[in-house]
């Protein structure tokens, strides 16, 4: 198996309606053809936290039964999709920086299933040294090889800017708290490909004495630094193009590991 674990279609009245609204608000982008910049992918950015916060709380069950399976696995991502797509194409009609509306009504929308989702953990109480010592070391090493590939490679985070940063925080993100998780909390790993990688770190010496997380952060933050380099030169020749892959290289790291840290804070 390669899909994770709870990866299942929704009904099929909520699939096709779902994949009605996406081909009409994917069809809607594709006519605008808005401009993909740097600032874009920035401005996406906090929609990534509301989908991941959302499929936690269908995780924890705290969701109405109705919009249930439109939170699931995938079914959130093109939920995401169709919501974001939607104000994306508002902003662009009736605002003269789309970007940052897109961005501020992104930011209020995560803030809010956030606040929800802390407001009904806080009944039984919030864990939050866990967790933020995840966040800041996830920090601390995107921080760390950011300046590293600025210093031994100044022309790939030139191109890369904040989106490659933006790429490795995320992915650093995912890799600790999935450590944290792992080794500290109990939690498991529902992602075949990953848990591979947990399980081989298992069977080493270091497992007793270290864990087994940290050749899981070992090799995402590899392959994370692989992907940047790799997409300096996509970028530079199409940057529209480029900025919106590279964005979503981003999201598949930041999702997970945003996701990872709301459920440790609720649930411990």
């Amino acid at each position: 198996m390669v899909l994770p674990e709870g990866f299942a279609l929704p009904p099929v009245p909520y699939l096709v309606g779902l994949l009605a609204a996406v081909a009409l608000v994917g069809a809607a982008l594709a006519r605008t053809d808005p401009l993909v910049s740097e600032r874009t992918v920035l401005a996406l950015a906090p929609w990534v936290l509301v989908g991941s916060s959302l499929h936690a709380l269908f995780v924890l069950e705290w969701v109405p039964e109705v919009v249930r399976p439109l939170l699931g696995t995938p079914s959130v991502y093109l939920s995401t999709f169709v919501v974001a797509g939607v104000v994306w194409l508002a902003a662009i009609r009736t605002d003269a920086d789309p970007e940052r509306a897109l961005g501020a009504v992104g930011t209020l929308v995560a803030l809010a299933v956030v606040g929800y989702a802390l407001g009904r953990g806080a009944e039984g109480g919030l864990r939050l040294f866990w967790p933020l010592f995840g966040l800041l070391v996830a920090v601390l090493l995107a921080g760390a090889l950011w300046g590293a590939t600025r210093w031994t490679r100044p022309s790939v985070t030139a191109a890369t800017g904040a989106v490659g940063a933006l790429a490795l925080f995320g992915h650093a993100l995912d890799a600790v708290s999935t450590a944290v998780g792992v080794d500290l909390l109990g939690f498991g790993e529902r992602t075949p490909v990953s848990r591979a990688v947990l399980e081989l770190a298992a069977s080493l010496p270091t497992a007793e004495t270290i864990g087994v997380g940290w050749l899981f952060v070992l090799v995402k933050l590899v392959i994370a630094e692989i992907v940047v380099v790799l997409f300096a030169d996509f970028v530079r020749e199409d940057p529209q193009q480029g900025f919106l892959l590279l964005g979503a290289v981003a999201a598949v790291g930041l999702g997970p590991g945003a996701h990872n840290l709301l459920l440790f804070v609720v649930t411990g």
